[in-house]
């Protein structure tokens, strides 16, 4: 069987389970899997779970260089908490962002949707691909209700740019769902999330939001059309789900 077709397999078997349950079949099935994590509030939920399945779980974070210092303040508090974790921090080539600040300034992004994509590339794309490296599956943040592109993912997808399976266990759960877990199970989160940031990238790309807002409104608000940094598209710019690899 091809791999593709093991992850339709198991999508169809993962339908309706809870994220722990997710969770627990990820850890069984996949040796080498890690779950990406920028410390946001479906994360850090993810955190607490698989922390309760398995202590020393593998996760990683993309430090860009340009987080909000409340970001920090919550990964310290999480490594308190879950000392047995296996927290990796990846960051970006340093070579790069210097040749990329020299040639277009330090905050190139808002210039145009060309210099917001090569920061966001050179900050988290790159690092991610370092951290997946050698991963047989990676475990994500993402849910359905967060953007309309992502309203058709699946619980079990292929990473088709990685070739590696990539697990979603909160993909049905509501933002109300994940406070519910945070405050049952005393989790730490990031401050600015009781600031109107339901969404927390990097501080120049991230505002609070209004009254009505969508969740996603605060990032890279200027742009008003684009909700998603590369993290989770294939290379040529679609979003990662299965049905389109």
């Amino acid at each position: 069987m091809t791999l593709q077709t093991d992850i339709d397999t198991a999508a169809a078997q993962l339908k309706g389970k809870t994220p722990q349950e997710v969770l627990t079949w990820a850890l069984g099935n996949y040796k080498n899997i890690s779950l990406a994590s920028s410390f946001g509030a479906e994360d850090v939920t993810l955190i607490d779970m698989i922390a309760k399945i398995k202590p020393d779980a593998h996760v990683f974070t993309l430090d860009t260089g340009r987080l909000n210092s409340e970001t920090y303040d919550v990964i310290a508090k999480v490594q308190q908490k879950y000392p047995q974790l296996q927290l990796r921090i990846m960051f970006p080539q340093a070579e790069a962002v210097e040749q990329m600040v020299s040639a277009k300034g330090i905050n190139l992004f808002y210039d145009s949707v060309e210099n917001r994509k090569q920061c966001c590339f050179i900050r988290k794309v790159e690092p991610l691909g370092r951290a997946t490296k050698g991963l047989d599956a990676w475990i994500t943040g993402l849910r359905r209700d967060q953007t309309a592109n992502r309203s058709t993912m699946e619980t079990v997808e292929l990473d088709g740019d990685r070739n590696i399976a990539k697990i979603n266990p909160l993909i049905d759960w509501t933002n109300e769902q994940v406070w519910d877990y945070i405050r049952a199970n005393d989790v730490p989160y990031n401050a600015l999330h009781d600031q109107n940031f339901p969404s927390i990238g990097c501080a120049p790309c991230t505002r609070a939001i209004q009254a009505g807002e969508d969740l996603r409104a605060g990032r890279w608000w200027w742009e008003m059309s684009n909700q998603e940094c590369g993290l989770h598209v294939t290379s040529d710019g679609r979003l990662v789900r299965a049905k389109d690899v």
